[in-house]
């Protein structure tokens, strides 16, 4: 087994933690992991304990990032940028902000309030939440890293597009006026030294932690429910390869839903592997972290319909575009 392999398998995958939670429903708990109960149990043990020990550790990592880049840094770094090149820059630098929209709104309110291009707050806003680092490497260990990168590349597309397409359409009109008062992320740490800012990734994974927990059980519970209980057939008579709306239908499905990264992924590797077509899945996750309905509320504070409208429909063709893409060549990557 090669250095990558084991990496990929054993410490983002973790198959030695599925091999011993195995065990322990097994021979402890005198359950057949391939019976509905035991294979349950031993999914929901296994992807919560996986879950959050990843959970814990990417989150001090990126939020050590992140204190290198509070908002004011990344507003004086995208002055410098307009037309493409701010929005590839904005959308790069989603990827080191937080891990869901609803928590990136508010530093896009700021981002509009401070004058800056409309399409790299909007480039900054689609690839915040979608690609972030601890996507990279939560995909990695449950798809491989082939499809991982994939999916970080086409979702920093997806924002640079969309950024671009709504920089060119000349809406600043529609952005409303927001004087309610937003919580500042990060600002406090532009001039952290090493301990504070040690200090200060601890102290934000307890807190986005404590926020995520309920929504990763909750995750869980329904990625068990569909692994072991909602029969295969169901499943992919809506959302497999002979329905040729699967990745629109799944799209739509994470709309309603409020999820990040970290709450998505157990509903998605139950669906792959029901059979779901990786393209369908994904399509999926994307609609859950880039267009849920309770960050799209909060938007619709900050931006007119009509710009909303097109955020949307901009995002959403994006998405489904991913999907059949990655539906055609994903089986050749896993």
């Amino acid at each position: 087994m090669g250095i990558f392999t084991f990496f990929t398998d054993q410490i983002l995958g973790m198959k030695w933690l599925s091999d011993l939670i195995t065990l322990f429903v097994e021979n402890l708990l005198g359950l057949n992991v391939a019976s509905r109960l035991g294979g349950s149990i031993q999914f929901f043990i296994y992807d919560t304990i996986k879950i959050f020990l990843l959970l814990s550790v990417l989150i001090f990592f990126i939020s050590y990032i992140q204190s290198y880049f509070p908002p004011e840094r990344t507003k004086k770094i995208l002055t410098k940028f307009k037309g493409i090149s701010g929005a590839t820059v904005s959308a790069l630098l989603g990827t080191v902000t937080p891990f869901c929209s609803c928590s990136s709104i508010p530093i896009f309110i700021g981002f509009s309030n401070a004058g800056l291009p409309l399409g790299v707050t909007f480039s900054f806003l689609i690839s915040s939440p979608m690609v972030d680092l601890a996507s990279l490497l939560l995909l990695a260990g449950f798809f491989g890293m082939n499809i991982s990168i994939l999916y970080v590349v086409l979702g920093l597309i997806i924002a640079i597009a969309g950024g671009t397409i709504i920089s060119k359409l000349n809406m600043e009109s529609e952005i409303r006026t927001y004087n309610e008062k937003t919580r500042d992320l990060y600002s406090e740490s532009e001039n952290f030294n090493q301990k504070q800012r040690l200090d200060y990734a601890l102290n934000d994974t307890k807190i986005i932690v404590k926020n995520v927990y309920k929504y990763v059980l909750i995750g869980v519970g329904i990625g068990s429910l569909i692994h072991n209980w909602i029969p295969q057939e169901a499943i992919l008579a809506v959302l497999g390869n002979d329905n040729p709306f699967s990745v629109i239908i799944a799209a739509v499905i994470g709309i309603p839903m409020y999820a990040d990264i970290f709450g998505t992924i157990p509903i998605a590797e139950a669906l792959f592997l029901a059979g779901v077509p990786i393209g369908t899945v994904l399509a999926f996750m994307m609609g859950v972290t880039a267009l849920s309905l309770p960050s799209m509320i909060m938007l619709s504070k900050v931006v007119k319909p009509k710009l909303l409208a097109i955020f949307i429909g901009i995002v959403t063709i994006g998405i489904v575009i991913t999907g059949y893409l990655f539906n055609a060549i994903g089986p050749f990557l896993m």
